[in-house]
């Protein structure tokens, strides 16, 4: 029998190997399809003219292909199947290896690969046409729908009511659970738009992702606990090609595929496990968190005062905008994640242990 820690570093340690693997294939395939933006830019819909994003972005946006996303859902679906394929073939250590299971993985990986098609549909509809993807509304209402289903399921099927309070009493929802998860859960899709620096949406989700599985490990739930140490290890090798100048971009394929199967696994590591996973998420993905103010601010701000409160939205932008060099702000983020994530983990396991 295998350690509960071998448990989770063995499939971590293979994710990331079989994405190192992978990457150059993948990045030989989108380059020889010119799978980038045929137009620089940002959705008009959403943000109107954006002089000041072209003019720092306009030639790698064109130049650099989309979809890299692939290559992190790519392994982690590659590892649990490699996995669950061992569990059936021998008697070994190998069923214990095997981290998918209906009550802490399943969905987890649902909203993954649900994320991946309809990422990887907006992505190709946004390299084959000079007018963006997916509009706004129908990724939306995927990632709404994903959120409804996943909020119903735990309702019903596992018994979810409530939500828990660091350091307090669990906050009973009922079924009032299922629209907060959804609304939980395109919060931080909204918080996906943190792609578009070379380096800083793998590196924040990495730390995101296996600050999770420190919380989950804590909470004994070790399957989940490796399924997210998977999703960072896969991140990780992406994040390999991807700091500058980035081989490839994640874009939507990746954000959403991660944003949706993050969403699912801090419910999972909540009152599921009598843990805290949900009220330290807004700490732990911290740069997600303002991400989405920030963007909502500059959304309100331009309709009630029509004009700017900041230079570029979200955030990361703004302080490219005004001189920070994009590697300055892409490992300033990833301290300030690695903070919140230390912050956030300890909360969450102090809070257990109270």
């Amino acid at each position: 029998m295998i350690s509960a820690a071998a448990r989770v570093f063995i499939p971590a340690s293979t994710a990331f190997v079989i994405g190192i693997a992978l990457a150059p294939f993948l990045a030989g395939v989108l380059y020889r399809a010119k799978a980038w933006k045929k137009k620089a830019g940002k959705d008009s819909a959403l943000w109107g003219e954006t002089p000041i994003f072209d003019a720092l972005h306009k030639e790698r946006e064109v130049s650099t292909p989309r979809m890299g996303g692939i290559l992190i859902w790519g392994s982690v679906l590659v590892t649990a199947l490699l996995f669950w394929i061992f569990a059936r073939s021998f008697d070994t250590f190998w069923p214990s290896l095997d981290f998918v299971n209906r009550r802490e993985t399943w969905l987890p990986i649902f909203a993954l690969i649900v994320g991946a098609i309809a990422g990887l549909i907006d992505d190709f509809l946004e390299i084959t046409k000079s007018s963006g993807g997916l509009s706004l509304a129908r990724r939306l209402s995927i990632v709404g729908i994903v959120g409804l289903v996943a909020g119903w399921w735990f309702y019903a099927k596992l018994g979810v009511t409530a939500i828990g309070i660091p350091f307090g009493a669990p906050l009973f929802l009922g079924w009032l659970i299922i629209p907060f998860f959804a609304f939980v859960t395109l919060f931080i899709y909204a918080g996906g738009t943190i792609d578009g620096l070379d380096g800083l949406a793998g590196g924040v989700f990495a730390i995101i992702f296996m600050t999770y599985a420190g919380i989950a490990f804590g909470e004994g739930q070790v399957s989940l606990a490796a399924c997210s140490a998977v999703i960072a290890s896969s991140t990780l090798a992406f994040l390999w090609f991807n700091i500058p100048p980035a081989r490839f971009y994640m874009s939507e394929t990746g954000s959403m595929a991660l944003t949706l199967s993050l969403a699912m696994i801090a419910f999972a590591s909540d009152t599921l496990s009598r843990g805290v996973g949900v009220s330290v998420l807004p700490l732990i993905a911290l740069p997600l968190t303002v991400t989405v103010i920030t963007t909502l601010l500059q959304v309100s701000w331009k309709k009630v005062f029509h004009k700017k409160l900041f230079l570029i939205a979200p955030i990361h932008h703004h302080f490219e905008a005004i001189g920070w060099s994009a590697a300055k702000v892409t490992m300033r983020y990833w301290v300030i994640t690695i903070m919140a994530g230390v912050v956030g983990l300890t909360i969450a396991l102090l809070s257990r242990v109270s």
